[in-house]
């Protein structure tokens, strides 16, 4: 299938439409059953709930512009019901064959832990390889081909393998096991605060991070012990904590200026929680014993890739970035460590028939501004020495932009 994309939607009956549309391809009831899950996790957890928002932000979108199209649709929203639109229109497209396996990538997001991340992420490539000019065949849809799309344009064609990398695999301490020891631990806060009035920050360095099933439990008595003991200071293997008074100018401030001020003092890698009990304020800080490594999973997650190449064709690895925030988003940019990562993996023979190498996150696939998104909507690294690097028919998706 060679696909001619989709415009984006834009009116609020289009909004509506397209989202209602995408359910009715995943299913109605199907669709209810998945969404009644998804709130009842965020509902189960008062802080870790978060954590299970963010990484379903996108059926929570549908599902909530099904309901009711804004008057002024966003521009978050408007990009999530193209790919909406755009999911229904290739169904539509594919063989038999091909169909049936696109339902069965939309039923793995629509089971367990999957998200549509993966699913969305394959159709953003290909409209955006659309934009430029190739003809867009789904290889991995239609004819199971390691590799998910072929590109041509002039010609002269491409394989594209799509893959998606977690941030928190490169953190030492992630996310939902910081939102899960901070649910934990909060009854124990609150009852401290309720004898102990005044504004505290517990400032916490964990040697070997954060993990859910090996430490959290450890690093929870430890907090506990602290309190309990009345103590300023706890150091053991598990983790170093110090309990300093809080500064008034720093507990005045609302809490995104305090984490804001917060993030300043102890660097964007720390994670933070702020636990409140009528004028009393408690703050915990915490950050691993050594810097996150994103940049290196990327690389190591890179190399395994060109096995999906058939190696006939030159190879184009499109990465999407998942769980990651917009100020690691573009202080990873910024540092250039994911241009490192990429340009180290590019020199190693693994990669001989990649010709280039794309990276995007969320923040691209929603359509937002720079600096939080990358310009262009997307991070592209050429390998030069690939001998089609500077091929005029495939530039458009190789010349590197950064």
């Amino acid at each position: 299938m060679s696909w001619a994309g989709q415009r984006s939607v834009v009116t609020a009956s289009a909004v509506c439409e397209a989202a209602r549309a995408f359910i009715r391809l995943a299913g109605t009831r199907r669709w209810r059953r998945r969404i009644a899950a998804i709130e009842a996790r965020i509902r189960a957890r008062r802080i870790a709930g978060t954590v299970a928002r963010d990484r379903h932000a996108l059926e929570l979108a549908i599902d909530r512009l099904a309901a009711a199209g804004p008057a002024r649709p966003s521009v978050a929203e408007r990009a999530v019901v193209t790919l909406a639109s755009d999911a229904v229109a290739v169904h539509a497209g594919l063989s038999a064959t091909g169909r049936a396996r696109f339902m069965a990538r939309l039923d793995a997001a629509l089971e367990g832990e999957g998200t549509l991340v993966p699913l969305f992420h394959l159709l953003r490539t290909a409209a955006l390889n659309r934009a430029r000019g190739f003809a867009v065949h789904f290889s991995g849809l239609e004819e199971e081909t390691p590799h998910d799309l072929l590109i041509e344009r002039e010609g002269r064609a491409a394989e594209i393998v799509c893959a998606v990398v977690s941030a928190d695999e490169g953190r030492w301490v992630h996310r939902g096991d910081w939102f899960a020891l901070v649910d934990r631990i909060n009854p124990e806060l609150q009852s401290w605060l309720a004898a102990h009035p005044g504004r505290y920050i517990l400032k916490m360095t964990l040697p070997d991070g954060l993990d859910g099933t090996r430490n959290l439990a450890a690093v929870q008595a430890r907090i506990a012990a602290l309190l309990a003991a009345e103590r300023k200071s706890d150091h053991s293997e598990t983790a170093v904590l110090r309990l300093d008074p809080l500064l008034v100018a720093q507990a005045e401030a609302g809490h995104a200026a305090l984490a804001a001020r917060l993030r300043a003092q102890f660097g964007e890698e720390a994670h933070f929680a702020v636990a409140a009990a009528d004028s009393s304020v408690f703050v915990m800080a915490a950050r691993a014993g050594r810097p996150n490594e994103v940049a290196a999973v990327l690389q190591r997650r890179l190399a395994e890739l060109p096995a999906r190449l058939s190696g006939t064709r030159p190879g184009i690895l499109a990465v999407f970035v998942e769980d990651t925030d917009p100020t690691e988003w573009r202080s990873l940019r910024e540092r250039l460590e994911l241009e490192g990562a990429t340009r180290n993996f590019l020199t190693a023979p693994e990669a001989r028939h990649v010709v280039a190498v794309t990276c995007a996150s969320r923040f691209e696939m929603l359509g937002q501004p720079e600096p939080i998104a990358a310009r262009g909507g997307e991070l592209r690294y050429r390998n030069p020495a690939h001998p089609l690097a500077r091929d005029a028919a495939l530039a458009p998706a190789v010349l590197s932009q950064v």
